[in-house]
């Protein structure tokens, strides 16, 4: 077994599976012992008989110790059942869930146990969601989408009222699931980047990044820090770009209009540079295996140009934002997620260090490109909507700096000959973890005794975090929902797979 930080290769040869039951304990004793569960994921074994699965647990080293990602396999039967993880460790609950879903496994005792996705033969019985329910004589219900008056993707969200506030919030998703991880597996395993780039288009580098990588690894191809550099840049552009989209979306909301327009003109300019790199706004086409775009003189020097013209204006309109009284005023104290809750409930990415939680994958597992250029790990201490709009001024400022000192640097980003990848490496597995804009985008990629893809898993930062969510509406007025949902700013097309 190599760590090399965000990255794992696994020789599953020396390897041999547990028991489900081992998996379980083991993935207990350690979570006790302060790691992360990140993975819990199961897919059909070929090579046993019918019936059988094999289980994958992908965990994070506890902060402040030695180590990074690690791994345990099991081998398990068809409608097994295993003590669940989540009576005792509340951040496995999604995982759990999926994997029940996706595999029949039934975690006995889970508190929470409905699908996540709707599945299969599930997706024909949306309608018998078992929804939690809160009784009282004036508890009212309010129900709203999935069908929404915008442009967002369709999610049901149920609120149980009394009066204004809300006791509980349920959000039931899976209308559009789009059975990514199969389709991922039609394909030969180097031409998978456009698919990748769609599985949620406001992440499209993180996700490109991490396949990238996956597939490297795979293939025995060494990337020098020059292409991560490359690499890099669109990564922190994406970042601060949707980081923008976010901050634009709270401003809008609350009608502080200054902010709503200056943040979309901003995430324009930044979205632009990205297309005059690549081609694309998004960053569709930037990275491939083996490769990444560079920037030649001319390129390099514009991008400098716009990043010092948009630090000015972004200076400018968050001292708007962070002096109005009307914005402290509905964001301060609205929609607060706990330290403790943040971490019991496995939160992710900005949301979580929002809440104090220290945790950001460029700072614990910088691997080769944060290593040599780190990054601060910034946290709020909050947990409310304001600390979450603060965050994402930080990151955006500091993802800035970033760009800014490499660009000024002697580091080259010129464009090189590309890397030819070699066949797949034979019964291993490789997880990849890159720190996108919602959090750690993970990738895990299961090759064959015949060097195939066997099985490709994805996870986006969004499964955890929609329960966060529910959690911040607690206690808070129906009318808060729509800046709490904002300050969240999940996706929805990132757990429906």
């Amino acid at each position: 077994m190599a760590v090399a930080d965000n990255l794992l290769l696994v020789d599953l040869r020396d390897q041999a599976p547990l028991a489900l039951s081992d998996l379980t304990r083991q993935c207990a004793q350690r979570l006790a012992a302060g790691e992360r569960l990140l993975m819990l994921f199961g897919r059909p074994d070929a090579d046993n008989a019918i019936g059988a699965l094999r289980v994958t647990a992908v965990l994070l080293a506890a902060p402040g110790t030695q180590g990074g990602l690690s791994v345990l396999r099991a081998q398990a039967r068809a409608g097994e059942h295993y003590p669940a993880l989540s009576a005792s460790f509340p951040a496995a609950q999604a995982l759990e869930r999926e994997l029940w879903e996706q595999t029949g496994l039934t975690p006995d005792g889970h508190p929470w146990l409905k699908p996540i996705r709707f599945e299969g033969a599930r997706q024909q019985h949306m309608g018998d969601y078992p929804f939690f329910s809160v009784r009282g004589q004036e508890v009212h219900e309010v129900g709203v989408g999935p069908i929404h008056a915008s442009v967002i993707e369709p999610g049901h969200f149920r609120f149980m009222c009394l009066g204004e506030q809300v006791h509980h919030l349920e959000i039931q998703l899976g209308y559009q699931h789009r059975g990514v991880e199969a389709l991922l597996l039609r394909r030969p395993p180097l031409a998978l980047a456009p698919l990748v780039e769609s599985i949620c288009g406001d992440s499209t580098v993180a996700y490109a990044w991490g396949y990238c990588a996956a597939i490297e690894a795979l293939c025995g191809l060494q990337i020098p820090l020059d292409l991560d550099l490359r690499r890099g840049v669109a990564l922190e552009l994406e970042r601060i770009a949707m980081h923008l989209a976010s901050l634009g979306g709270l401003a809008t909301d609350i009608a502080f209009l200054q902010g709503g327009g200056s943040y979309g003109r901003l995430r324009t300019a930044i979205i632009n540079a990205s297309q005059r790199i690549c081609g694309n706004r998004f960053g569709r086409g930037w990275l491939r295996p083996g490769q990444a775009r560079g920037l030649d003189a001319a390129q390099r020097a514009d991008l400098v140009q716009t990043l010092q013209a948009f630090q000015k204006d972004f200076t400018e309109v968050n001292t708007l934002m962070n002096g109005s009284l009307s914005v402290a005023a509905r964001f301060k104290g609205v929609g607060v997620v706990s330290l403790l809750a943040a971490r019991e409930l496995g939160l992710l990415g900005p949301v979580a260090r929002a809440s104090g939680v220290a945790l950001d994958a460029r700072s614990q597992l910088p691997g080769p490109l944060y290593g040599a250029h780190p990054l601060e790990l910034l946290t709020q201490t909050s947990g409310d909507c304001w600390a979450r709009m603060q965050l994402r001024m930080c990151e955006v400022q500091q993802s800035l700096q970033w760009l800014l000192a490499l660009l000024a640097g002697p580091a080259s980003l010129q464009p090189s000959q590309p890397l030819v990848p070699a066949a797949l490496r034979g019964e291993a597995l490789c997880v990849s973890l890159i720190e996108g804009t919602r959090g750690p985008v993970l990738q895990a990629l299961e090759t064959s005794a015949q060097r195939q893809l066997l099985h490709y898993k994805v996870q986006d930062p969004s499964l955890p975090n929609w329960f966060g969510l529910a959690m911040a509406l607690r206690e808070n007025a129906i009318s808060d929902f729509p800046i709490c949902n904002k300050s969240f700013d999940l996706s929805y097309c990132g757990n429906d797979l």
